[in-house]
């Protein structure tokens, strides 16, 4: 126990480096992006640990006590970004794209259900398949189907089409 408290009456260059690697470390948080200020406040928490530690032990007892720090100082941010302040921001999204506002994560196949088209490949179980001038690739239903084999839509998960032999 004196160890750790001889180890926090730090001097006083090794006490504004870790105080400032903290801000730094705080600030980068609560902004977008991997850039200065991050990066200096990681520098100015090394160059605190280095300034600060007489011995190793010291040092990962320091390190050791700048990382749960940090777990604090990210846990204060996530309840923020959550409920506090910097979910009131402009840098949290607030609402969602949804399917029921016409909004899709990409091109919707739905439209294919039960469409017919012709293999236009060997389907080995996958291939392409033409669906009135329009060609996607296809998945049977685990069979083999040879190319000009008429076929049909019988499910559709995303970008995949599922067929079955006519």
């Amino acid at each position: 126990m004196a160890e750790i408290l001889q180890i926090i009456s730090l001097n006083w260059p090794a006490a504004i480096c870790l105080l400032l690697g903290f801000v730094f470390v705080a600030i980068e948080l609560f902004t977008p992006g991997f850039g200065v200020p991050g990066v200096l406040g990681l520098l100015l928490l090394a160059a605190g640990v280095f300034l600060a530690a007489d011995s190793v032990l010291e040092a990962i007892i320091l390190a050791i006590i700048i990382l749960l720090v940090l777990v604090l100082i990210t846990t204060v941010a996530m309840h923020s970004a959550q409920n506090g302040a910097l979910a009131k921001s402009p840098l949290v999204l607030k609402e969602s794209a949804n399917r029921q506002d016409g909004f899709t994560s990409g091109e919707d196949l739905g439209y294919f259900m039960g469409h017919e088209g012709t293999t236009t490949t060997f389907l080995r179980p996958v291939g392409t398949a033409d669906f009135d001038g329009v060609k996607l690739e296809v998945l049977s239903e685990g069979e083999f189907i040879e190319a000009g084999t008429k076929v049909k839509v019988v499910k559709v998960e995303g970008h995949k089409l599922l067929v079955r032999k006519i």
